[in-house]
């Protein structure tokens, strides 16, 4: 369109013997046409996808929710990376990163979403959220090595990941479900029995969620309301 453009204008001064005031606003209206859609395509390029520069391994399956893919990724995780935001006198505000043994399963090994693990309060993790208690979970499809099975590098979109955010609770021992809870636990940690016996620095808490955030396949991160995760069947 912007060579026909061009074409025209080019004529209309040699037939004319130059520009009329008429064909100026033709050719300015024409021209900001042009330029209106070239600008548009190159920005739809660029929209197109945020993780275009990584290499392509497919895409999301068909009927796949982003919240069904969340909960998937921390079901099949034995453990987590969590990031607090440090208290300790030579990183004060810094991030901290750990790594946790994790479960979701109720008593059967079904998936409930609820996000537990045994917090040391000796650690960094546990020493930072008695003061500041605002952590996030990272699982990845890598975590079992899923990805590279696929040949997919654990960057990259096609490896899914899910950022989970929220604070700490410390479950009540009280409550009718804490044995079953518990339990369950130690059904996929076989060593935490042991821990809990020796130590009584240990307390079994659960993630209380806020914010969950997924990095799959196209379209960069996305935000899951929590209502769908804990929703979602898998």
């Amino acid at each position: 369109m912007y060579t026909e453009t061009y074409r025209n204008i080019v004529n209309a001064y040699y037939i004319n013997g130059g520009f009329s005031h008429s064909t100026l606003q033709v050719t300015n209206i024409a021209m900001s046409q042009a330029i209106a859609i070239i600008s548009g395509l190159l920005i739809a390029l660029l929209a197109v996808d945020s993780c275009a520069g990584y290499s392509a391994h497919g895409r999301q399956p068909s009927g796949l929710s982003d919240a069904a893919l969340a909960r998937r990724l921390v079901h099949q995780a034995n453990w987590a990376a969590v990031g607090s935001i440090s208290t300790h006198e030579k990183i004060i505000d810094f991030p901290m990163v750990n790594i946790m043994a994790v479960d979701d399963s109720a008593l059967n090994g079904s998936s409930t979403g609820h996000i537990r693990f045994f917090l040391l309060n000796l650690d960094f993790t546990g020493r930072d959220t008695q003061q500041k208690n605002k952590v996030t979970f990272f699982f990845t499809d890598d975590q079992n090595g899923a990805c590279q099975r696929r040949g997919v590098d654990p960057m990259e979109p096609a490896c899914p990941r899910v950022m989970v955010s929220g604070s700490v609770k410390k479950l009540d021992t009280a409550d009718p479900t804490y044995n079953d809870q518990l339990q369950a636990f130690y059904n996929r940690h076989k060593n935490a029995e042991k821990w809990a016996a020796h130590s009584h620095n240990f307390d079994f808490s659960e993630l209380e969620i806020e914010n969950i955030f997924i990095v799959a396949y196209q379209g960069g991160p996305r935000v899951i309301p929590a209502e769908d995760y804990y929703n979602a069947t898998i």
